[in-house]
């Protein structure tokens, strides 16, 4: 029986075999290796150098001491777990507690209000914004549908909002004395 062995560029061999059609491969045991890649010359100083080199960093990283986190970081006070150190409560007065009360319920109201008042607001801008729309569309429908099309720079929205407390102007820092507690930690060193 004859057969015959094709291979292409990758190293792949085929073999064929006259009695199949050309449309079956059978695959052999190469084809599921790469070729063989040649060997890299490496040069005897570079390689010395290279474990000189590493023995050099792992000499100096057994002669520096590690940094060692503060024990006290980790380790809450027993007085701030004690629970007799907590605030006394303050016994208020009758009339104190009525007072209070009193200025709650008007907070409240006020609350109330103001939420309705907002409320009514955007209500009436959006039935506005609604008819307006209204009135165009029976006025131009080429305007109408460019208005209510989609922006596609309105987004990503970027806004810098308020501050906590607004800045002041032609602000200078003091420039003062100031005491570094900083606290510094050594390594004791076993021999062993």
């Amino acid at each position: 029986i004859m057969t015959s062995i094709i291979s292409n560029k990758k190293g792949v061999s085929l073999t064929l075999r006259p009695t199949t059609s050309l449309l079956s491969f059978w695959e052999l045991i190469p084809m599921r290796s790469e070729p063989l890649r040649k060997k890299k010359k490496v040069d005897p100083k570079k390689d010395q150098a290279a474990k000189e080199r590493l023995k050099t960093r792992i000499r100096k990283l057994e002669k520096a001491s590690q940094e060692l986190i503060p024990i006290e970081d980790f380790i809450t006070p027993l007085k701030f777990l004690d629970k007799a150190r907590q605030r006394p409560q303050v016994e208020f007065t009758f009339k104190e507690t009525e007072r209070r009360a009193l200025l709650l319920k008007k907070w409240s109201l006020y609350k109330q209000q103001e939420h309705k008042m907002e409320r009514d607001t955007i209500r009436a801008m959006l039935e506005a914004q609604q008819e307006a729309l209204e009135e165009l569309r029976l006025e131009s429908p080429k305007l109408h549908a460019e208005v209510i099309k989609r922006d596609p720079n309105l987004f990503p929205f970027e806004r810098e909002g308020p501050c906590y407390t607004p800045p002041i102007p032609n602000y200078q820092p003091r420039e003062g004395k100031y005491s570094d507690v900083t606290k510094v930690y050594t390594q004791v060193e076993f021999k062993r």
